[in-house]
């Protein structure tokens, strides 16, 4: 049975749901009726938002149901409300001009404070994926290993499986039935080493002791940690390369100054901040990789990952509408600030925008075909960088491709001469 609506104040600008909760950090939210809908800590949150206030309630298991009053203990953690974003957000615009540019679309983005095992397996299923298909994957895991807690409109909620419960003999087959592809070795895999190679309590204990976990305020690590010590960590285990490992050292163990690089960043770091100049190089190296992130961290300080999360996001085609409504009210908001108004300014910038959309019309007709090719080339390119940031090899794919492409030639030939007899 769920709970009333409790209301929790907080400004849009501290914490906005529709975007942080869509950003490609957790892939288990669910958007129904308005309402965005988890599974937390044993329990279902549902969440909605007003500009002044966060609107929460929870609907708990009839077995072994957990405290109601840790609900709002669990959701302070849960979105890190400690942090001062606002605060952060202009830190961050008086040192960096980028970022000035491109915040005031994408206020509100805060790091999740997630359990780290569903951060680690989430994003392993992210390698070579875009979160559309990393959400179908997670909701299966779900399904299929994870205990049910309730349904909403038919459709039904489970929290997130257990290493023991991904560990089974059966389970990387099951999973490449359900679509997981070479991803489904990497969780058996991982979900075995978790649960019988490392002590219990392994991954809360390489976190930082500052951020404790969202579901055990009083937890306390044995040995002091540190963000690399944790990195490294997590690279010894299976289908974990350099971006998987500092997306879970951000968003599952609290190590806020991790930045992970990805396509996007890389983009980011190349066209926003011109690292590495102008010639973009075939390989991505791991001291590349770490220069990029050091790059970031003197940039934006020990909330690092906070700061790219946000350039990470505006960088994301799904939210391309909302960059442009931002820049648009920018507009609006320093025209209304200003002493005067002149109407036939406000005419003439009318008119440049019929001719504007005039010459928009016939220019896009001509380039749609070219953007369309170029699209198809980007997305090989990201493909194969992507499995570079993900630890694989670049070379590798590179000698796979020529194998094919003079297997393609032989077969061409055979062909030929059969059809000239």
């Amino acid at each position: 049975m769920a709970s009333e609506w409790r209301k929790l104040p907080l400004s849009l600008a501290e914490l906005c749901i529709d975007t942080t909760l869509r950003c490609g950090q957790s892939f288990r939210w669910r958007k129904i009726n308005n309402e965005w809908h988890c599974v937390l800590s044993n329990r279902l949150i549902t969440l909605t938002q007003s500009p002044t206030h966060l609107l929460y309630k929870s609907t708990l298991p009839a077995i072994n149901p957990p405290s109601e009053e840790s609900t709002l203990p669990l959701l302070q953690s849960y979105f890190s409300l400690i942090v001062p974003l606002s605060q952060l957000y202009t830190q961050w615009s008086t040192t960096d001009p980028n970022f000035a540019r491109r915040c005031p679309s994408f206020t509100g983005i805060r790091i999740l404070n997630q359990d780290a095992w569903e951060t680690l397996i989430s994003f392993i299923c992210s390698s070579n994926n875009n979160i559309s298909r990393i959400s179908s994957m997670v909701n299966n895991l779900c399904l299929h290993y994870g205990p049910y807690i309730t349904s909403i409109s038919g459709e039904p909620f489970h929290d997130f499986p257990s290493p023991e419960a991904l560990s089974g003999p059966e389970v990387e087959s099951h999973l490449r039935s359900l679509g997981f592809g070479y991803r489904a070795k990497y969780i058996a895999d991982t979900a075995q080493i978790i649960s019988q190679q490392r002590p219990k309590g392994w991954l809360d204990q390489i976190r930082n002791p500052a951020v404790p976990p969202a579901d055990n305020p009083k937890f306390h690590p044995g040995e002091k940690a540190t963000y690399r010590k944790a990195h490294e960590a997590l690279l010894e285990l299976t289908g974990v390369g350099p971006k998987v490992s500092d997306c879970v050292c951000l968003m599952g163990l609290g190590w806020w100054e991790s930045v992970p690089i990805d396509t996007h960043v890389w983009q980011i770091a190349q066209r926003d901040y011109n690292f590495g100049g102008k010639g973009k190089g075939k390989t991505f190296t791991k001291g590349m990789y770490e220069s990029v992130g050091d790059h970031f961290r003197k940039i934006w300080g020990e909330y690092a990952g906070w700061a790219q999360s946000v350039l990470f996001t505006a960088n994301l085609k799904s939210f391309a509408e909302q960059a442009k409504t931002g820049k648009k009210a920018k507009k609006e908001e320093q025209q209304e600030n200003g002493d005067v108004v002149v109407e036939t300014e406000v005419v003439k910038r009318e008119v440049v925008k019929v001719v504007k959309n005039e010459e928009l019309t016939v220019s896009r007709t001509r380039k749609r075909k070219a953007v369309k090719e170029e699209e198809s080339q980007q997305q090989d390119e990201d493909v194969k960088m992507e499995d570079v940031m993900d630890g694989l090899t670049l070379s590798s794919q590179l000698s796979q491709v020529s194998t094919t492409s003079t297997t393609t030639r032989r077969v061409s030939k055979r062909i030929k001469a059969r059809e000239s007899q």
